[in-house]
């Protein structure tokens, strides 16, 4: 099997790293100046409430373990990849919706959150997957008169993506095949595609992989994977507010929209609790603001 098959089924890659400029953080209107003492409550009132997304118990385990790693995994601390894999480990005996490939809630758009380190890591595994600024996507359509598996890595909103391909068949009620037959590289500053350097018709059997599904949520919002190289995946179709917000932080996007999102979203409905403000707390991000001497 392909190496790259690893990291959702990519195949092999040489490092395009040098040829790519990694996003900067966008400049925060005034408007936001001195939102950080606005961030601490909304971030304390999410622990205990998850208005926007439903999980069932086992799932917002596995969400909880999740908060803080970086890399997707690939900076993860010995204890904390011990508690995802417990998390997943009770997932998968939950089971979930029964013969996931058969089910309509497996079709979308997926984004990576976790992936587990292969024996062997590819290329592509190495140049991407650990980047807090990149975001990996997977989009599954196995209903219509050519199922795919396509996995994207959006570089940035300003730089564009790889999209890489895959004619899928579900083999039973668990496992995709997949074999690649199509890739390419998308730069907002060109106006034509580049080629992925991949001869696929040339790679046989090294185009092909599978990809297992043990376990897909009810709301159809989490899905645990395992490749072909023994590589374990969790994905969401849709974010909690506290891994929309982290995810923003970690890449430096977006993040005063994010900060908007989530204060719009819960201004209703939270109730300022003065003891969740107490104790410790860890500065994660932090807008330019007039005042410097907020935090002497």
């Amino acid at each position: 099997m392909v190496a790259g098959a690893a990291v959702l089924g990519f195949p092999p890659l040489i490092s395009w790293r040098s040829m790519l400029s990694y996003p900067r953080a966008r400049p925060v209107s005034s408007k936001h100046f001195g939102r950080r003492l606005q961030l601490h409550p909304i971030l304390a009132s999410l622990v205990e409430e998850q208005r926007e997304v439903s999980f069932i118990e086992p799932e917002m385990a596995l969400v909880n373990a999740l908060i803080g790693i970086q890399g997707r995994g690939f900076s993860a601390s010995a204890q904390q990849l011990k508690e995802v894999e417990h998390a997943v480990e009770t997932l998968e005996k939950v089971k979930g919706i029964p013969d996931p490939t058969n089910s309509s809630l497996i079709e979308g758009c997926w984004q990576l959150i976790f992936t587990t380190k292969p024996g062997t890591a590819s290329p592509i595994q190495r140049t991407f997957v650990g980047v807090n600024s990149f975001k990996i996507f997977q989009e599954v359509y196995l209903r219509t008169n050519d199922p795919r598996v396509t996995n994207i890595v959006q570089f940035s909103d300003q730089i564009g993506e790889l999209k890489v391909e895959a004619a899928a068949t579900i083999k039973d009620g668990k496992r995709i095949l997949f074999r690649f037959d199509r890739a390419a590289f998308t730069f907002k500053f060109l106006p034509f595609k580049v080629p992925y350097p991949v001869p696929f018709r040339l790679l046989g059997d090294e185009a092909k992989g599978w990809l297992d599904t043990t376990y897909l949520s009810a709301s159809g919002i989490i899905r645990i994977s395992r490749g072909n190289k023994g590589t374990t995946f969790v994905l969401q179709k849709k974010l909690e507010p506290r891994q929309k917000l982290l995810l923003a932080v970690s890449s430096g996007e977006k993040i005063a929209d994010v900060i908007d999102e989530v204060i719009s979203s819960r201004q209703n409905n939270v109730i300022a609790d003065l003891e969740a403000l107490e104790g410790e707390w860890k500065l994660v991000w932090s807008s330019q603001v007039l005042d410097e001497n907020t935090f002497i």
